[in-house]
């Protein structure tokens, strides 16, 4: 696919992609950070630090019904790879079925595992790990395992990009990260905190 090729739209409507998200939320409100898909205003305001002419492989957490990931396969380079790591099977389906991207790689996993899924993958350490899975209601103990294994998962000089509806996970991200550049997006619904954590030396 040539660089910066746009991938198949999704078949279903927004109020589909919505309704999907809004019942697993209700099911799992521990494991979505909102009860809505993210907004336009924030997918480019995270995505914005990201330098695509040299990521060759990204990494995103809890892509949902994919809000992010459409939108990062539209941007990335052709012979560029995104590993989508996901634990909700119906989204998993969700994401397989409506982005058959070959550029796209759906894992059913935790975000924990990260190094072991770009293992099987053959694929390098990532520039960028992009999450909005929400850290903050997650036992300390996970968050930390999570943050750190991100960490080491990076390329040298890479970048995890977050975004969260609360600050709770700000202190793990500043143990844990050489550099976090805080921001706000409030055309989100709920206002979103942003985190670009760089790794030390970048």
């Amino acid at each position: 696919m040539p660089e910066n090729a746009r991938s198949p739209l999704s078949p279903l409507k927004p109020l589909g992609e919505a309704l999907l998200f809004a019942t697993n939320f209700l099911r799992h409100p521990n494991m979505l950070g909102s009860i809505i898909p993210s907004s336009r205003f924030l997918v480019d305001q995270v995505l914005e630090p990201v330098d695509w002419g040299r990521a060759r492989v990204i990494v995103e957490y809890g892509p949902g019904v994919g809000t992010f990931t459409g939108e990062i396969l539209r941007r990335m380079r052709g012979d560029a790879h995104l590993v989508a790591i996901e634990t909700n099977r119906d989204f998993v389906r969700f994401l397989q079925r409506t982005l058959p991207d070959p550029r796209l790689h759906v894992v059913q996993d935790s975000a924990a595992e990260v190094q072991p899924a770009l293992r099987r993958l053959g694929l390098a350490a990532p520039r960028y790990i992009i999450s909005g899975i929400p850290l903050g209601s997650m036992p300390e103990p996970v968050r930390t395992d999570i943050v750190v294994k991100s960490r080491a998962a990076l390329e040298p000089g890479g970048a995890f990009l977050v975004y969260q509806f609360t600050a709770r996970a700000l202190p793990t991200l500043q143990r844990t990260f050489g550099d976090v550049q805080r921001s706000s997006e409030r055309r989100n619904f709920p206002p979103a905190q942003l985190f670009l954590c760089t790794t030390r030396g970048a």
